[in-house]
């Protein structure tokens, strides 16, 4: 039977324990001194009661009794930090290009590897930035993903002992004498199981807690003391250091890691060429993870993938099709995507590693990131203010007044959808402009959800410089608005289709022409939706409005009937007396033609079959939400008739008294 196993020491930092109640065996526990503790085994099928988590003021607690050592690591960092910073302004007093200068990109890896697990970690992400990082900069940080200096294989195997209660050559037929990869908080060796699986044993790097908790200590403290000493300074840095704490914390707990990766699997295993490595949960603990071993090259590789035949771009494609539904339909998102945690497969599949940092993005926050994408896309800035309230950016009671045209300003350049040509780095610093100068607060969870999507994004345009994250993204949105129904996606589809009571048959040939882009939308799916939207209650306003439109297209097809039967009977068969009509004027001119777009559009979106399409329109008939929209909407044409003919009959009642007096 498999089992999750867990130690003592999770029990640590749990939030509700009092600072002053951590006892001797807690201290020891921060600098993982109780390893050798028993573990008791947990059923895998339930949730760990206890969880290593970090705890900001427990290791307040523990670093305030010991501010000599605290002192020692602000040494520490600032001592080669200002070393290198002195030679680099040295470097260019003396007129040396240190973008180009090799040497100094390889002392500014050694100083990141040097600091520690937190600076290897921003290392990490500005390896992802050729549009930030000079390529031979670039170079260098790529090498901090895997490629970090080894911890002996001694300490790894003692781990590995401690935790799973047997030697590595009992547990392991096969373990590759030298670490395959080392990373930051961690390194991987190859393996193989008696069973003959390939494997990768994850092993833990020693103090790693202290190390990571004494700098987010340091951090926090600093983040607190800006926040109370700088006025411009109004987001809660705190929080955004507790949001990382708690996610790097996570990732320090390898059974953690394990359960995200088979609730990732769950989640996202479905999806086309998205391929997530199986958990051996008998040999993994708190320090160790056992999973299938993924043989693969990082999609920064182009040529070698090239070479495989594996296209590269179109998994980039896959990976943002995959956040999407991270960020904006289920919430579980990967906070770490860099190239060492995203490979291609021999069989041209996107593998994704190490699920240690991930992060929730809560129901509000999913539908409010969609609102505002929507609102960009209208160009309705105060739309976009609101969102910001909604997701927490402004206090409820922000003045919004200058906020609405700085938003403009921002997205100046952003006509209708075009804004799917911008790319997620410069609208993040366009807006971290604005929010420097307007009351915005960002919260924690904003963090991680842009590092995330900067960092996918820095790969794509590794991969392709014309890459656009948008552009990928809008089918998805589109698709989203056009069958979710939520009320809060509803309401935005009618803002985006409607403008002072006008209907915008433009945005909706925008949407559907994006939507059909989408592999998961489909004729079915949109008719079926859309019929259960507008014979409910919720669709009440645009059903009216579509009426309105359905009757300019009726009256339009009308007077062009009549004008060109009474054009026939005057010109080709000599009829004079026959006065000829006016034809459609220019809106139901229009009308008609948008009409006539949209069912171009839809006829060559997926699951249209026109010899299908009688079948379809015979059970369609009988669905009681068409039979219930068919009689609203034949009442509604009825009483706008009515309306429209008496309107008419009193004009020209109006009429005819002012001929008489002329």
């Amino acid at each position: 039977m498999n089992a999750k196993t867990m130690t003592p020491t999770s029990q640590v930092l749990e939030k509700d324990s009092h600072p002053s109640q951590l006892t001797e065996v807690s201290l020891l526990a921060l600098r993982g001194e109780v390893s050798n503790l028993p573990s008791p085994v947990v059923n895998p099928g339930k949730s760990l009661e206890f969880e290593l988590k970090y705890d900001a003021d427990a290791i307040a607690f523990y670093y305030q009794s010991r501010p000599l050592k605290v002192f020692s690591r602000i040494l520490t960092v600032l001592a080669p930090t200002l070393s290198f910073a002195f030679g680099v302004w040295f470097d260019g007093k003396r007129g040396v290009k240190v973008k180009n200068d090799r040497r100094r990109a390889v002392q500014f890896r050694e100083l990141l590897t040097k600091l520690g697990p937190a600076y290897i970690k921003i290392g990490q992400a500005l390896s992802t930035r050729p549009d930030l990082v000079p390529p031979v900069f670039l170079e260098e940080l790529t090498q901090l993903q895997d490629k970090l200096p080894a911890f002996p294989n001694e300490t790894a195997y003692k781990f590995i002992e401690e935790e799973l209660g047997q030697t590595p050559e009992e547990i392991y037929a096969e373990i590759s004498p030298h670490p395959i990869a080392a990373a930051s908080l961690g390194q991987v060796y190859k393996g193989k199981l008696f069973s003959g699986e390939e494997v990768a044993i994850k092993v833990q790097r020693p103090d790693l807690r202290e190390a990571i908790a004494i700098d987010l200590y340091i951090l926090r403290k600093l983040a607190v003391w800006a926040k109370q000493k700088v006025k411009r300074v109004r987001s809660d840095l705190a929080g955004i250091l507790d949001e990382l704490g708690d996610r790097i914390f996570e990732e320090m707990d390898y059974i953690h890691e394990g359960e995200n990766a088979e609730k990732f699997f769950q989640l996202y295993g479905h999806m086309k060429d998205i391929y997530v490595p199986k958990i051996y949960w008998e040999y993994t603990n708190r320090r160790v993870l056992t999973m299938e071993w993924i043989n693969g090259k990082k999609l920064t590789q182009t040529q070698e993938l090239e070479a495989d035949g594996i296209d590269a771009r179109y998994l980039i494609e896959v990976g943002v099709q995959c956040s999407l539904r991270q960020l904006l339909e289920h919430g579980f998102f990967h906070a770490d995507p860099h190239p060492g945690n995203l490979l291609a497969t021999p069989d041209g599949k996107l593998a994704y590693l190490d699920f240690g940092m991930m992060s929730q993005v809560q129901p509000p926050q999913r539908y409010g990131l969609i609102e505002a994408i929507v609102h960009v896309v209208n160009r309705d800035f105060e739309g976009l203010a609101n969102d910001y309230v909604k997701l927490d950016f402004l206090s409820p009671d922000t003045d919004l007044t200058p906020i609405i045209p700085a938003f403009a300003k921002v997205f100046a350049n952003a006509q209708g959808a075009s804004v799917a040509d911008f790319n997620i780095k410069s609208i993040t610093d366009d807006l971290s402009e604005l929010m420097y100068e307007y009351p915005f607060r960002v919260p924690p969870y904003y963090a991680l959800i842009i590092r995330s999507l900067v960092t996918l994004e820095g790969i794509a345009i590794y991969i392709d410089p014309d890459f656009k994250v948008l552009s990928e993204a809008y089918p998805y949105v589109a698709k989203r608005l056009l069958t979710d129904p939520a009320p809060q996606l509803r309401t935005s589809l009618r803002d985006l289709l409607f403008k002072e009571g006008s209907f915008r048959w433009n945005r909706l040939e925008n949407l559907l022409k994006n939507a059909r882009n989408n592999e998961e939308y489909d004729f079915d799916l949109v008719l079926n939706q859309a019929i259960d939207f507008l014979s409910s209650e919720r669709g009440e306003y645009i059903r009216e409005k579509l009426v309105d439109e359905l009757l300019k297209s009726v009256d339009g097809l009308r007077k062009n009937f009549l004008h060109n039967f009474t054009y026939l009977l005057r010109e080709q068969v000599g009829i004079t007396a026959v006065k000829e009509t006016a034809a459609a004027n220019l809106e139901q001119q229009e009308t008609l033609e948008h009409i006539q777009n949209v069912v171009q559009i839809l006829q060559q979106t997926r699951g249209f079959d026109a010899n299908q399409l009688i079948p379809q329109i015979t059970q369609i008939f009988f669905n009681p939400g068409v039979q219930r929209l068919g009689q609203q909407i034949t009442e509604q044409l009825l009483q706008k008739t009515v309306v429209r003919a008496l309107r008419q009959l009193l004009a020209s009642d109006e009429v005819k008294p002012n001929l008489a007096n002329n």
